[in-house]
């Protein structure tokens, strides 16, 4: 394990729900953060190919056989990535070649068998090998996201062995479960990626509070995303008629210490690559007063058993 990381967070919008021009920005995006000289590169919730922010603005989505959203999601699942798929292939290629440990959300599908008919909100993590070390599938979508994607399983629940540390992360409000939290505080993470679809207030708290509690850094991940990429068949409201370029989501990406106090400030309304060195031993100096894998959990009074079986 490296002492001294660099981590790049990018917060740049993908070319929404269209696969082969967000494998084009992926491979630039990549190179530029190896040229920034990141050694962790991460992308936010499904970035690849997009968050539905829709389900927040384009009311009408939930009707009941409604043909444009069928539509909509019809063309999310033709967009999704099968893990075991070319795309994912060439991603740990780059990984490789430019020797980088990459985390990524993205929309998933499944091609053939259990589950083919349903889309997964998932991350992604490659290592500096190119191999994809860990997928884990959000276990709950939250609230009408659950319109959208099927619940997933505790198979990804751990914090995986990198030339940069002990690499973990979860998705979103993953990150209010307290024994999802404890069970990725067990597996001994140093650095942990917090995706989301934009980091407000309240998911900058639950970032700092992460960090804080597991005594590591805490890296939160927000998106770009604009009314223009909402899908066409959808009808805007009015108060983003005419505003194509109106940020829906705005970023809000950070790294937080295990103090809990932020290494790298909240970045809003700007796309880009940035890069923050950290130092991996401020993990073990926060751990002296407070580790709760050890003598603030308690094994003789509390009990924790995950079930990792992929379903």
């Amino acid at each position: 394990m490296k002492k001294s990381v660099r981590i790049g967070i990018v917060q740049s919008a993908p070319s929404y729900l269209n696969v082969e021009e967000s494998m084009r920005k992926v491979e630039k995006l990549l190179r530029e953060a190896s040229e920034k000289g990141a050694q962790l590169v991460t992308f936010g919730e499904t970035w690849f190919t997009g968050y539905p922010a829709w389900i927040d603005y384009c009311d009408e989505y939930a009707k009941w056989d409604f043909k444009p959203t069928k539509e909509v999601f019809a063309k999310t699942y033709e967009n999704s990535l099968d893990v075991k798929g070319k795309e994912v292939a060439a991603i740990g290629q780059w990984a490789k070649e430019l020797g980088l440990v990459i985390v990524m959300g993205i929309n998933e599908k499944v091609t053939s068998g259990p589950g083919n008919g349903t889309i997964y909100n998932s991350l992604l993590t490659w290592n500096e090998h190119g191999e994809l070390v860990n997928h884990h599938r959000k276990l709950m979508p939250t609230y009408t996201e659950r319109l959208i994607y099927g619940h997933g399983d505790g198979h990804g629940l751990k914090a995986v062995e990198t030339q940069v540390g002990r690499i973990g992360g979860l998705i979103c409000w993953e990150h209010w479960m307290p024994l999802t939290r404890q069970t990725m505080h067990n597996s001994g993470e140093h650095i942990h990626v917090a995706v989301w679809p934009k980091v407000h207030e309240m998911l900058q708290i639950a970032t700092r509070s992460y960090a804080f509690e597991g005594r590591c850094f805490a890296v939160g991940v927000g998106q770009i995303m604009r009314v223009k990429d909402i899908p066409a068949e959808l009808t805007l409201p009015l108060e983003l008629q005419n505003k194509p370029d109106h940020m829906l989501l705005n970023g809000g990406s950070c790294i937080v210490g295990p103090d809990g106090h932020y290494v790298m400030e909240p970045i809003w309304d700007k796309e880009g690559v940035f890069v923050q060195e950290v130092n991996l031993t401020r993990c073990y100096e926060e751990r002296m007063a407070l580790d709760v894998t050890g003598h603030y959990q308690r094994n003789d009074v509390f009990e924790l058993k995950t079930n990792t079986k992929r379903l």
